[in-house]
């Protein structure tokens, strides 16, 4: 059988897409995978990374105001859309899969219209709370609507045609245990692990914030610090901090442009700090893991504090919002909650909870149920 999957622009659209490829990869061994992404966008490095092949289209965004520049960038992904949806619809005709999975990013949009006029089955998975305009366009289009929150039903016009799957998480997410990650990590017994990561992309605000915060560090902190500063910030973020915070090893702290072995440094982990991207949420959930999240501010409806809200009245995650702390105040966070187990316990055991542990299974079976029907 042959599977195409789009998705692209954050990993939280590719992780998905990844555990469920991977998985169906285990049950079909001899499948045939292609996916289609943005040129130039994260999924044309990490999709390979995985081990299938990815081909590029050109797509854009669409932009919030009625501005002239606004304006004439909107023309342009109108143009753009056309253009893809002509350039999938090539590429479907000659890869001819059993069915087109979406799973987020503008690039669902001309591709799954492009399925669906090919008449082959089509499928698209909603990771967030609130759903994105590409996932309203498509709803009464695809044959099959998935959601990652209950939450997300009332959103859609015909309730009745889609079903709560939960978000997928990657395999490497059972395979890895956290004595086993705490080994490779060569971390010691009793030492704590806070990780610290804002987007596969990084953001300005908080790498600032954690400068400030690793500046005030000494090794003595009783916790080592891994840090991911994205690949927009990294030279940027290191140069700043061989100025104010010079040898970060002695610090107790490691800075990443980007974290590829996630499952591991999530597993060892007693503390994650970061955004509240869906699959980010739904990772965290599944291995139990109590969270500070600062929902990042520049996205549509706000859709991530609308996630990380779900996980505090759950008693998961303790949400603090841009601009209402700062560097003292974070370190001050992050000290009382590790000293306090019982806490990280409770708040890992409510992520528990919301977890969703059969989502890669409910949505594979989804897929090869459309393909059989």
């Amino acid at each position: 059988m042959k599977f195409l999957f789009t998705c692209g622009g954050t990993a939280g659209h590719i992780n998905p897409a990844l555990a469920v490829a991977g998985r169906i990869r285990e049950l079909l061994p001899d499948s045939e995978f292609l996916f289609l992404g943005v040129r130039g966008k994260m999924e044309m490095n990490l999709v390979p990374r995985a081990g299938y092949e990815i081909q590029g289209l050109n797509m854009t965004y669409l932009k919030r105001g009625h501005d002239l520049e606004a304006i004439a960038h909107n023309l342009d992904t109108v143009k753009n859309v056309v253009r893809s949806k002509r350039e999938a619809r090539q590429i479907i005709r000659r890869f001819r899969p059993d069915a087109v999975i979406g799973t987020g990013g503008y690039i669902c949009y001309p591709v799954l219209e492009a399925a669906h006029e090919e008449h082959i089955p089509t499928l698209v998975h909603e990771s967030n709370a609130v759903p994105g305009l590409t996932t309203k366009l498509l709803a009464d289009r695809v044959d099959r609507v998935m959601l990652g929150f209950e939450e997300s039903r009332q959103y859609y016009r015909h309730p009745e045609r889609v079903t709560v799957t939960g978000t997928p998480v990657r395999g490497e997410f059972d395979r890895i245990t956290r004595e086993g990650a705490r080994q490779e990590l060569g971390l010691k017994d009793g030492e704590k692990l806070v990780i610290s990561v804002w987007g596969s992309l990084g953001a300005e605000h908080m790498n600032r914030v954690m400068a400030e915060l690793m500046a005030k560090l000494d090794g003595g902190q009783g916790f080592r610090l891994i840090h991911a500063a994205g690949g927009f910030y990294h030279e940027r973020l290191t140069k700043q901090l061989a100025k104010t915070a010079p040898e970060l090893a002695d610090r107790g702290v490691e800075v990443r442009e980007y974290i590829y072995d996630m499952p591991r440094l999530m597993a060892a982990a007693d503390l994650i700090l970061c955004r509240a991207g869906a699959s980010t949420i739904s990772e965290l959930c599944y291995l139990g893991k109590p969270v500070i999240m600062v929902p990042s501010p520049n996205v549509t409806n706000n859709h991530q504090e609308k996630n990380a809200r779900v996980l505090e009245r759950a008693g998961g995650a303790k949400v603090l919002l841009e601009g209402e702390f700062d560097a003292d105040s974070l370190l001050q966070e992050i000290k009382t909650l590790l000293k306090d187990e019982e806490k990280l316990q409770s708040m890992g055991e409510a992520m528990k909870t919301l977890s969703v542990r059969d989502a890669t299974e409910r949505i594979t079976e989804m897929i090869l149920e459309l393909c059989r029907g």
